[in-house]
């Protein structure tokens, strides 16, 4: 799965976009969502809290997610810790997700991959049908 959120501004009008693969690249689920006024990392959050969502409706067992936010990928794998308290709801709501499945890894992927390119158009959309 692949998950992309950003804010227009920080804290700004934020959105969330989502890209569910199967094993073999097959397209399973695409989602977008407006996310109202936020911050980047809340939305970042909220996509990836989404794309496990999506997977686990998919039947999946076992997840990759494949995210641009390094703060996000290091504290969902315990690298960093959760400091400030809005996120660390989010953080707990993704470690629940988790629980659905048999194994979940998280990878930082840089911007110019071409599916993280993609959610990212889907962020725009959502917010540029918003202006």
């Amino acid at each position: 799965m692949y998950s992309d959120g950003g804010a227009r501004g920080n804290p700004g009008p934020a959105a969330c976009g989502i890209l569910v693969l199967s094993e073999t690249g097959e397209m399973l689920d695409e989602h977008m969502e407006y996310l109202g006024e936020t911050t980047n990392n809340v939305a970042e959050y909220k996509g990836v809290i989404g794309a496990l969502k999506l997977a686990r409706k998919a039947g999946a067992s076992e997840v990759a997610a494949y995210l641009d936010s390094e703060v996000v990928m290091r504290q969902l794998t315990g690298v960093y810790r959760v400091r400030e308290g809005h996120l660390r709801k989010l953080y707990e709501e993704a470690k629940k997700e988790e629980k659905h499945f048999a194994k979940v890894t998280y990878n930082h992927v840089r911007r110019e991959h071409p599916r993280i390119k993609h959610v990212d158009k889907l962020v725009n959309r959502v917010l540029d049908e918003r202006q």
